[in-house]
């Protein structure tokens, strides 16, 4: 292996081609030949070939650089998805700057400063839970910077969006409670700002009117996804003087911190007295034998997160193209974990 970068005119010299094809096979031109191109590929790898990104910014306008904000890493949902969004745009040639929100929309305003500063091509976002206003993404679109939406994504229908069906998502939980014989089911939702909210509670209104339910507002309560406005819903619902046999949880982590109210502040027992289902299916409740949500919608994180940088590409090969589908949504799976 040799220290020094070898230059694109160097691997010319060397298998004696034009810098041309050089160039192009390792642009993966699909006018050079698939054996050439490889053979050029593993002489440029083996020689520690590097791109040289200033260059090729002046020469095609473009970064080669996608900018990712998401509400939190350390979320195992978000980095599955952020997987799914490394592997597409490595595999195409374009590197990735992760930010995270904390949940805070003035935090998405200085990344995306940030990101335009930088230069990037294009930006992929979850938004943040206080996130009601979308302008400064609309601007950073307008400038010539496509934007995408995965999971948490805007009301705008104008925008693109990847996300999975929480409409019909929440209908498969009702089914799922009705045919296990609960008929008195609350809620735990998200905040008022996210969209995910108003498509669970839909499908949830939907679901129980179906089954010719008489829904009890009472047992409906808000949490702001932390553990303490969780434990609050939690006692909010337990107030009521008509308890829930189930509860449809915004996610896991909303389940699991009720769960543990429930079980250090009253005498019920999980999945006897009460259960509950929920939305994400995070790999922890595969390690936690009976407090858990006894059903999860499995969303899909690593494909939103593929299916978003693919869109993004495809936007970014012509930016002049007008994709006339501009949502991509998955259908959820209903996942049991007893």
């Amino acid at each position: 292996m040799h220290n020094k970068n070898i230059t694109i005119k160097e691997i010319a010299k060397k298998l004696n081609v034009s810098i041309s094809t050089v160039s192009r096979a390792l642009n993966d031109h699909p006018g050079i030949g698939k054996k050439n191109r490889e053979r050029i590929k593993q002489f440029a790898q083996e020689h520690n070939y590097q791109k040289n990104l200033t260059a090729l910014y002046f020469k095609t306008g473009k970064s080669f650089t996608i900018g990712v904000i998401v509400p939190e890493i350390t979320e195992t949902f978000f980095s599955r998805a952020i997987t799914g969004i490394e592997d597409v745009a490595t595999e195409n040639g374009y590197n990735v700057f992760f930010s995270q929100s904390h949940n805070d929309i003035e935090k998405e305003k200085e990344i995306i400063s940030l990101y335009r500063k930088s230069g990037i091509d294009g930006l992929l976002v979850s938004l943040s839970k206080s996130t009601r206003n979308i302008e400064h993404f609309k601007e950073l679109q307008e400038s010539g910077v496509p934007v995408i939406f995965f999971d948490r994504i805007p009301k705008d229908s104008s925008m693109y969006t990847v996300s999975c069906d929480l409409f019909n998502s929440s209908k498969l939980l009702i089914d799922f409670l009705w045919e296990k014989g609960h008929k008195t089911i609350g809620l735990i939702k998200g905040p008022s700002s996210l969209n995910a909210t108003m498509e669970r509670m839909r499908g949830f209104m939907e679901g129980l009117n179906k089954k010719r339910v008489k829904t009890d507002p009472a047992l409906f309560a808000t949490s702001d996804l932390t553990r303490e406005g969780t434990r609050k819903a939690m006692e909010d619902i337990l107030s009521q003087k008509k308890k829930p046999t189930a509860i449809v949880a915004f996610n896991d982590y909303v389940a699991l911190d009720a769960i543990q109210y429930i079980q250090e502040k009253t005498s019920m027992k999980i999945n006897e007295d009460i259960c509950f289902v929920s939305y994400a299916n995070v790999p922890i409740t595969n390690y936690i034998d009976v407090a858990k949500p006894i059903a999860s919608i499995e969303q899909f994180p690593y494909e939103q997160g593929k299916l978003a940088t693919e869109l993004l590409l495809k936007i970014l090969g012509d930016p002049q193209t007008e994709l006339t589908d501009r949502h991509v949504v998955l259908e959820g799976k209903l996942i049991e974990h007893f």
